[in-house]
């Protein structure tokens, strides 16, 4: 059996670590670990846990229920005659947002022809659960497959990398010369973990990032072998839950943050000193300011230690590059599309815009790949690398595809993310980052236990909690009505100090890695191409 715990709807309260202790565990106080794919035995604990859960959040056998502020009702009117019926829909990314709008597609009544196109050789799998049960070993690596997907008469072409696209026939190149044709097209090819930037370096035995499934089950043997140091290099959000499962597992780790502290770059500086501490108090040797100059190894090519840019050396035998993500968008070089390093440009509706800026019919894209424009931070463009954020875009952009003009949806919802380290459930709703100030609205810095909420210019833009998961929704209320920041509040728990202070989030950065050169004088004529850096 499979099972889905939505983690942006769980608030901690644990009924199902009660109702079956052999598949949910509370790690902390509000922080939920479980098995994604337990034994058959256990199901009718498991039903009772479901049944009992005061946010309904836990699903078995199938997919995270309708997201939140999608609405059940009749199919959605076709985007053209008999198009549900003999249109042919093709999925490039065969991840959590390529399966969840599969799933939409076929549930709201698509009975054409549907092809998933996935370059890893698995079924789709959830990738939060890697870098928590799986490193752990609560739950091994194949547990994560997501559920009841084989149901969906669907072709699967998986280990099968996408090379291309040519818009104007409707075609997608395959890396093994095939062409697949498609009415209407979603690009959900997410993004993979940037590497090492020195090669031979990262050729080095014992040097590894995370963010496959395979990666994970290589990781999990290092860790589990008892390696002398962990050594790893980022701060965010993979990188300390990396850093908190080292200490689960009683390993020595010592964290590398070229920032000041680490989740700086999602959180602003306030919360990333508290994320320091938290992580100093847990045991971790966390350095910040500093970053990895060089990685050494032995003669027998496996990596040994790593000299910092202060002087210092750190000996490892296991290193974890976390540095962030690159979005896959290769193989769309010179389609057409306005696909970069930032990720495929896309509306709020997920419709695609090509290189002139103009937004195309039928091609959408959804998940960690899409950069769209958010109304409630003025229209910024942005790409999130969030698991809520794939399922709510995937839904908007499967509902599109079968639906006419008039009854298109928009994506609106509001990011949601969260995160288990040290035994502390980290969520967030909003983006922090967009922000100028912030304030400790209930709770305390010092005890761990607090609501943050972020404001820009006089409005509540995002929320942060730790063990407070069950203010988010509030919150999320007061954001989307653009409810005056600071909040004036009355509750138990409020900050004795609630002053404002600056948000300390990182400057943002544009993406400058590729030109749009102009051409054409008539108006009929003029076009715009975009010019790649190896040029």
């Amino acid at each position: 059996m499979r099972v889905i715990v939505d983690l942006t709807r769980c608030q901690g309260y644990g009924q199902c670590a009660f109702l079956a202790p052999d598949v949910f565990t509370m790690n902390g106080e509000e922080a939920l670990l479980y098995d994604p794919d337990p034994d058959d035995a256990q199901r009718e604990h498991i039903l009772r846990a479901a049944a009992a859960c005061p946010v309904q959040a836990i699903h078995v056998d199938r997919m995270a229920t309708r997201h939140r502020g999608t609405r059940a009702g009749p199919a959605p009117p076709a985007a053209g005659d008999g198009f549900r019926k003999t249109g042919r829909i093709v999925i490039v990314g065969a991840s959590l947002a390529g399966a969840r709008a599969a799933g939409v597609l076929r549930r709201d009544g698509f009975a054409g022809s549907l092809t998933l196109i996935g370059d890893e050789p698995y079924e789709p799998y959830d990738r939060p659960p890697l870098s928590k049960q799986v490193l752990t070993g609560l739950a091994p690596e194949d547990h994560t497959l997501l559920p009841r997907l084989r149901e969906l008469d669907a072709e699967w072409l998986s280990g099968i990398a996408a090379t291309g696209l040519d818009l104007a026939a409707k075609r997608v190149r395959l890396a093994d010369d095939r062409e697949v044709s498609f009415d209407r097209l979603l690009i959900a090819t997410g993004a993979r973990a940037r590497p090492w930037p020195n090669a031979r370096e990262a050729a080095l035995e014992g040097v590894l990032p995370l963010r496959g499934m395979d990666e994970a089950a290589r990781l999990r043997e290092r860790l589990a072998a008892g390696p002398r140091r962990v050594l790893v290099i980022g701060a965010g959000f993979t990188g300390s839950e990396v850093a908190s499962v080292c200490r689960v597992l009683d390993l020595p780790v010592t964290v590398v943050e070229r920032g000041p502290a680490p989740l700086v770059g999602a959180l602003g500086g306030v919360i990333g000193a508290a994320a320091a501490d938290l992580q100093r108090e847990h045991g971790v040797d966390l350095r910040c300011g500093v970053t990895v100059e060089a990685l050494d190894g032995d003669a027998d090519g496996r990596v040994r230690a790593a000299r910092l840019s202060d002087g210092s050396t750190v000996e490892a035998d296991v290193v974890v590059v976390a540095l962030g993500a690159i979005r896959n968008v290769e193989w769309l070089r010179d389609s057409g599309l306005a696909a970069g390093v930032w990720g495929v440009a896309c509306d709020a509706g997920c419709r695609a815009f090509d290189s002139n800026g103009l937004v195309t019919d039928d091609v959408f894209v959804a998940g960690d790949v899409a950069r769209f424009p958010h109304p409630v931070y003025n229209y910024q463009f942005m790409a999130l690398e969030h698991w809520g954020n794939a399922v709510a875009q995937a839904e908007i952009a499967a509902h599109n595809m079968i639906s006419d003009q008039a009854h298109r949806w928009p994506h609106l919802s509001l990011p949601v993310f969260w995160s288990n380290q040290f035994g502390t459930n980290i969520k967030s709703v909003g983006v922090p980052t967009f922000a100028d100030e912030v304030v400790i609205a209930q709770g305390s810095l010092a005890e761990r236990r607090f609501v943050a909420v972020y404001g820009y210019r006089g409005r509540i833009t995002a929320a942060v909690t730790f063990d407070q998961a069950m203010w988010l929704e509030f919150y999320q209320r007061l954001i989307e009505r653009a409810a005056p920041f600071p909040p004036e509040l009355r509750t138990a728990d409020r900050a004795e100090e609630r002053r404002p202070v600056p948000a300390e989030v990182p400057e943002r950065l544009e993406a400058t890695q590729v030109t749009v050169m102009v051409t054409g004088h008539d108006p009929a004529e003029r076009r715009a191409s975009l010019l790649h850096g190896d040029r």
